[in-house]
């Protein structure tokens, strides 16, 4: 008995010592003052400390811009250095493509924004988002499914409610695709031409349809035909929803010729674009060659939540 108490109280000794603010301190101060000491004669990690300046990025501040109405931030770059030295380490010589990067997030970002609309993502970021709103078309829908799904691309799908309300199957198969549904108004009607009680009865309604539907909430609002006043917008975030509008309108409605849709949107679409347009026939037909085309510039394809995020798209 006595063996154990022994026992028992030099593993308590053993761990009060090891756990010792004093000799934690010193195990820390020496970690601390070694590897720098390393470090600042080491010709390596001093060739990456000099370059670093030259790859890196500052954060950039989402803003209220009086065209484009709010912009979101966009993530900086600042080099990892400990990272990058491991990295280059067993070679021993500078080398970029081995360089490591830690994304930092611009001081005001999309959600510290007063509520306004969404015309575009940030210029800098190299990505697009298609907005397919969802009021009829049923036809054409499982056509271009198929077609996002063959090039691996997740878009916006905004559904209007009473429409979700008749189709929850069609509005399943959107979501089991991987891609985001919006709010787009309960029965489409003009928005601007509401009233403050109407317009919420229009987008709670839809909201709780989508729900009930697809397990989803919905974080953005598409206003129908983009007719909205300041209240929309304002109650659409009371509500947590940004109000979404388009940088390019496809101007699908008006059965243009695949040709006619392409060359519309090839000639507008740039960085940050959000690219309008519905289950059509000439949508149905032109989007394969359209994700291509948009692809060829080196601009990725992502959701409105990916495209409206600070995340910096590393090439």
């Amino acid at each position: 008995m006595k063996k154990k108490i022994i026992i028992a109280v030099i593993v308590l000794a053993a761990f009060l010592i090891v756990n010792s603010p004093i000799v934690h301190n010193y195990v820390s101060a020496l970690k601390g003052s070694a590897l720098p000491a390393v470090k600042e004669t080491d010709s390596l990690y001093q060739s990456i400390v000099k370059n670093a300046p030259e790859y890196e990025k500052p954060p950039s501040d989402a803003k209220i811009d009086p065209v484009w109405k709010a912009i979101p931030g966009y993530n900086g770059l600042v080099v990892d250095l400990a990272a990058s030295y491991q990295n280059m380490k067993k070679k021993g010589t500078f080398d970029e493509k081995k360089l490591v990067f830690k994304q930092v997030k611009p001081k005001v970002q999309l959600k510290d924004l007063p509520p306004s609309p969404i015309y575009k993502g940030h210029p800098d970021k190299p990505m697009v988002s298609f907005i397919i709103n969802v009021a009829w078309g049923n036809e054409y829908l499982s056509d271009m499914l198929a077609t996002l799904k063959n090039h691996n691309v997740s878009a916006s799908f905004f559904l209007e409610g009473n429409w979700a309300k008749k189709n929850p199957e069609l509005a399943k198969m959107i979501i089991s695709a991987g891609h985001e549904v919006g709010n787009h108004s309960y029965s489409h009607p003009d928005m601007a031409k509401l009233t403050a009680a109407q317009t919420r009865e229009q987008m709670v309604k839809t909201n709780e349809i989508i729900e009930a539907v697809t397990d989803k909430k919905t974080e953005w609002f598409a206003p129908p035909s983009g007719s909205y006043r300041d209240e929309t917008v304002k109650i659409a975030d009371e509500l947590n929803m940004k109000t979404v509008m388009w940088t390019v309108d496809t101007v699908d409605w008006r059965k243009p010729s695949p040709d006619a849709l392409i060359n519309r949107v090839m000639g507008k679409v740039s960085n940050g674009s959000l690219i309008l347009m519905h289950p059509t026939e000439s949508t149905a037909k032109s989007l394969d060659r359209l994700i291509t085309l948009i692809e060829q510039k080196n601009l990725q394809i992502g959701t409105v939540s990916e495209l409206m995020s600070e995340e910096r798209v590393i090439k």
